[in-house]
């Protein structure tokens, strides 16, 4: 079920709040999980069984960890518990990819499984994984109730693309948590946001992404327009989504952690990723990057702990060696920052931001394309084409051009600040317009569903 389509807009979301509400709050957490548990089921009802099992394993993982904390067996309940969880990430996710991969480098005829992606697997089986470490480290309280673990992990504000939350960040709301009006009211004007980030601005430039990805022989400035439209539409897509989780978190009481901060205006690439993707990032950070020694280690063993990270970053988010690529592309790029171009790009910061924007619209090519050849031809239209310009770019920018410039301009915080001065200007008075505002852009967002087909959010296949 998408939070963008009419059935979750205006049946499954006021039926699940008002019930939600009237409930006496013994009551609420059970109704969360089997509305998170019917939300999940409506577009894939088999893969509920897995989703609960990996919920029942790593919850006897976490007590067993527990009890057997100061024992010497504990860490070979850890390797198990990763390979049990990484064994199911990887039959689902990787199995045909190596197979093909093993088929095409050596010429052999292994059958290929045809296995069907469960949606949102990545990200479930990344919270689990994170709440058991966190309970070895005693970072994290052993939760003793299986219903309670199922909701952390199964909650559908954040069960399909995120934001990546960590059991320490709701483990206190599971149980204790408060809702009130204004923070109700805040969380419905996030989500309407986001709303309209996805059906607005990002469903316009992927359009016009999804137009020009599709043609052949591109101009310099088609290319530049295409990619440019789909790193609009990539972000709002995603952005707009963390912004939904995080608006109806707040509507049932839950506070996520922000996901995004503005990563098109960093001025180097290792900033843009600790503004993209915060929770995914953090994630690698804290359970691959340090435990392999992070900065504490000699030079050269921090850029094997860095190349490790993005080889596992680019599988993460999908199957496909172009994605392997757009990993080792990052790493790279941030091994040199991290070894002396970092010092070089913080002396000219306007330079460094259009610098480090240029490579992340490169690095978008590879995540974009399905093979090597496309983004080749690709990436050698943007700076070494037969043609600069054709009427072919002419008309996009002069039928898209509007939804562009909008789109780039909210990519930036000058909208938020100035929202915030006029408020702080206006008082009462401003905070009314906000949710006016608020309300405009439901309507437009309602109107660009109606009229749209079927669009799902591009995280969704991680």
């Amino acid at each position: 079920m998408l939070f963008s389509s009419t059935i979750f807009l205006f049946l499954f979301l006021p039926f699940v709040l008002l019930v939600y509400h009237l409930l006496p709050r013994t009551f609420r957490n059970g109704w969360l999980l089997v509305a998170s548990l019917f939300f999940y089921a409506w577009g894939e009802p088999r893969f509920v069984l897995l989703m609960l099992t990996s919920i029942l394993i790593n919850y006897l993982f976490a007590l067993a960890v527990h009890a057997y904390r100061t024992r010497i067996g504990v860490k070979w309940i850890m390797f198990s518990m990763i390979v049990v969880n990484l064994g199911l990430l990887g039959w689902f996710k990787y199995s045909g990819f190596f197979v093909t991969s093993i088929n095409e480098t050596f010429q052999t005829t292994l059958f290929v499984p045809e296995v069907v992606l469960p949606i949102g697997i990545s990200f479930f089986t990344f919270q689990a994984m994170s709440y058991v470490i966190d309970v070895y480290r005693q970072a994290g309280q052993v939760q003793k109730n299986p219903l309670n673990l199922a909701l952390y992990i199964a909650l559908f504000p954040q069960l399909i693309a995120g934001p990546i939350v960590r059991y320490e960040t709701v483990a206190d709301e599971i149980n204790h948590r408060r809702e009130t009006l204004p923070e109700f009211a805040q969380g419905v004007r996030r989500f309407i946001i986001g709303l309209s980030k996805k059906l607005i601005l990002a469903n316009g430039c992927g359009q016009v992404a999804d137009t020009i990805f599709n043609m052949k022989d591109l101009s310099m400035g088609l290319a530049w327009i295409g990619i440019i439209a789909y790193a609009l539409q990539i972000y709002f897509d995603f952005s707009g989504y963390s912004d939904m989780a995080i608006g109806l978190g707040l509507m049932f009481g839950f506070h996520f952690l922000e996901n995004f901060n503005y990563p098109y205006i960093s001025k180097s690439v290792s900033e843009f990723w600790r503004r993209w993707h915060i929770s995914l990032g953090s994630w690698f950070r804290d359970y691959v990057y340090i435990p392999l020694g992070g900065n504490r280690v000699s030079p050269w063993k921090q850029y094997r702990n860095l190349g490790i990270v993005w080889i596992l970053t680019g599988l993460w988010h999908g199957a496909s060696w172009t994605f392997v690529a757009w990993g080792v592309y990052y790493g790279i790029w941030i091994m040199l920052e991290k070894a002396f171009l970092g010092k070089l790009l913080a002396r000219v910061p306007v330079f460094a931001t259009v610098w480090t924007l240029v490579l992340v619209l490169v690095g978008w090519v590879f995540f974009r394309a399905e093979t090597f050849p496309e983004a080749i031809t690709y990436i050698q239209a943007m700076f070494v084409p037969d043609v600069l310009w054709d009427d072919r770019a002419s008309y996009q920018l002069v039928q898209n051009g509007v939804i562009l410039a909008l789109s780039c301009l909210a990519a930036t915080p000058i909208p938020k600040r100035i929202g915030e001065r006029f408020v702080e200007s206006s008082g009462k008075v401003g905070q009314t317009m906000q949710y006016g505002y608020a309300m405009v852009l439901l309507f437009l967002a309602t109107s660009a569903l109606v009229a749209s087909t079927f669009n799902p959010f591009i995280y969704f296949r991680f």
